[in-house]
């Protein structure tokens, strides 16, 4: 790999950090080369501190490391981005980003997707809305719901129009995410299960 540490006068290149896990952005250092070597020998993220003047190894005071896991350099070869399995938390004011955000797993929409179904759970009254009133009718009604969709989506998937495959498909996942909710659970548990298999 090659990392350009002289583009910039201070010698130094910034580090972005990323889970290696959530791939959620847990902070930002800088590096020079003998930060960087460290960080290879050592397995454990060195950043060079700015303030202090000095290298700094993540955790040496707090024993929250920074497990080095990968390293990427970019197009340019002058910033680099740090996947590591995180000791603790990582911000020095105890959150687990330094944008003080939750370090978990984000399916994006499909996560926004589950907070509202979550909602409509919680509010089961909800006259207007469909998912509440799948929740009302228990948990068979749901089941129910989703073997029909995965029926639909198979006999979608024998035929040629794509736009029927992928709307059928989509339903199966909207309500296999109900069934998920009813009983208590989300991706975020299936995911797990996926991983230890892996």
């Amino acid at each position: 790999m090659e990392i350009d540490f002289n583009k910039n006068n201070d010698t130094l290149v910034p580090a972005v950090i990323q889970d290696a896990n959530t791939k959620q952005v847990l902070m930002l250092g800088y590096m020079n080369e003998e930060a960087y070597k460290k960080t290879v020998v050592t397995q454990k993220v060195t950043f060079y501190s700015r303030t202090k003047q000095r290298l700094w190894t993540k955790g040496e005071e707090s024993g929250n490391f920074l497990m080095l896991k990968d390293i990427k350099v970019d197009c340019d070869n002058d910033t680099l981005l740090i996947q590591v399995n995180p000791v603790g938390p990582v911000c020095h004011k105890g959150t687990d980003t330094c944008w003080a955000e939750k370090n978990e797993t984000s399916f994006g929409f499909l996560s926004e997707l589950e907070k509202i179904i979550s909602d409509r759970k919680e509010n089961q009254n909800n006259e207007k809305s469909y998912v509440a009133s799948l929740f009302r009718s228990g948990i068979n009604k749901i089941a129910q719901k989703v073997g029909e969709e995965a029926v639909e989506t198979v006999i979608e998937a024998k035929d040629d129009n794509e736009e029927l495959f992928l709307n059928e498909s989509a339903d199966l996942l909207f309500h296999y995410l109900i069934l998920l909710q009813a009983k208590g659970y989300t991706l975020k548990d299936i995911a797990k299960v996926l991983e230890e298999r892996h």
